[in-house]
C-alpha cells in the first residue's frame, strides 16, 4: 500500500495565552512586506514619491481583510452571519474570500488614487505582482491550517490533513497547486514590468493578473472540496462562478489599449 504524505503541522507557530502567532497570519505579513518594498521600488524609479507607499499599504491592508471578510459574509454564510452579526467581527475566527479580497483591494485602490491624484489603471498596473504574490502565500497559509483542501485521490502526491479531515483521505493538496499556479503568475509579471512595454500600456498587467488567477482558481475548483454545504447540487461552486466575471473584466483591460487606437 502507498505511503501518503500526512500533514500534521500546527498552524499555531507560538502563543502565549490568547496571543498567537500564525503561520496564515505570517504569509500575509510577509506578502505585505514584499509587496511594500516592490511597489516602492516602482515609485521611486518612476519618478512618483516612495513616501506616499505607506499610505497605500495601509489602505491595501484594509482593503483586503474587509473586502475578503464582507465577501465570505455575502458570498458563502449570509444566513448565518446576518442571524450573528457580531461574528462578522470575529475575523481570528477564520473566513476570509479570496473574491472579497479583490473587490476590497481594488475599492482600496480607488480611493487611494482620489486622494493622492494617481491614474486609478497605473496604479493597479503596479500592484498586480505583489497581488498574485499575496494570493500565492495566503494558499500557503491554508495549507498550513489543512484547510481549503482536496478531493480523495490516489496521486502519489497526495496528502492526508490529518487534523481537520475526519475521513484521514489521501487527498489532492489544491492549496499548493493554487499557490504554484499564483507565484509563476508573480514572476511573470515581474518580468513584464521590468523587462517589457506592458507597464506603459495601462491596464494591462493587473488584466493578465485577473485571467491568469481567475483561470487557475477555475481550473483547480474542480479538484477541490466544496467549502459551503450549498454548493453540493450545483455544478460550478461559488468560487468559479465569482472567477467568471473577474476573466472577462481581464480580458478587456489587456485588449482596451488596441480598442482605443482603432
Amino acid at each position: 500500500m502507498h505511503e501518503y504524505f500526512v500533514w500534521d503541522i500546527d498552524p499555531v507557530i507560538y502563543g502565549i495565552g490568547f496571543l498567537k502567532i500564525r503561520w496564515y497570519s505570517l504569509m500575509f505579513i510577509i506578502s505585505f512586506v514584499v509587496g511594500y518594498h516592490i511597489v516602492r521600488k516602482m515609485f521611486r524609479d518612476e519618478g512618483q514619491n516612495p513616501e506616499t507607499v505607506s499610505s497605500l499599504l495601509t489602505y491595501a491592508i484594509l482593503g483586503v481583510i474587509i473586502g475578503a471578510r464582507l465577501g465570505h459574509v455575502l458570498f458563502y454564510s449570509p444566513g448565518f452571519y446576518f442571524s450573528n452579526p457580531l461574528e462578522i467581527l470575529m475575523v481570528w475566527k477564520g473566513g476570509l474570500a479570496s473574491h472579497g479580497g479583490g473587490i476590497g483591494i481594488i475599492t482600496a485602490v480607488l480611493l487611494f488614487c482620489r486622494r493622492f491624484k494617481l491614474n486609478f489603471l497605473w496604479l493597479l498596473d503596479r500592484i498586480a505582482p505583489p497581488t498574485a504574490l499575496l494570493c500565492g502565500l495566503v494558499r500557503i497559509g491554508n495549507f498550513f491550517n489543512s484547510a481549503i483542501y482536496g478531493k480523495p485521490t490516489d496521486v502519489a502526491w497526495a496528502v492526508v490533513f490529518k487534523r481537520t479531515d475526519p475521513m484521514l483521505l489521501p487527498r489532492h493538496p489544491t492549496q499548493l497547486y493554487e499557490s504554484l499556479s499564483y507565484l509563476l503568475v508573480f514572476a511573470v509579471l515581474c518580468i513584464l514590468y521590468w523587462g517589457t512595454n506592458s507597464k506603459e500600456q495601462r491596464g494591462r498587467l493587473w488584466g493578465i493578473l485577473l485571467v491568469a488567477v481567475t483561470a487557475a482558481r477555475f481550473s483547480i475548483e474542480f479538484l477541490k472540496e466544496n467549502q459551503a454545504s450549498f454548493e453540493q447540487s450545483m455544478f460550478l461552486n461559488m468560487g468559479q462562478l465569482l472567477s467568471v466575471p473577474f476573466f472577462f473584466l481581464g480580458w478587456v483591460l489587456i485588449f482596451r489599449n488596441k480598442f482605443k487606437s482603432t
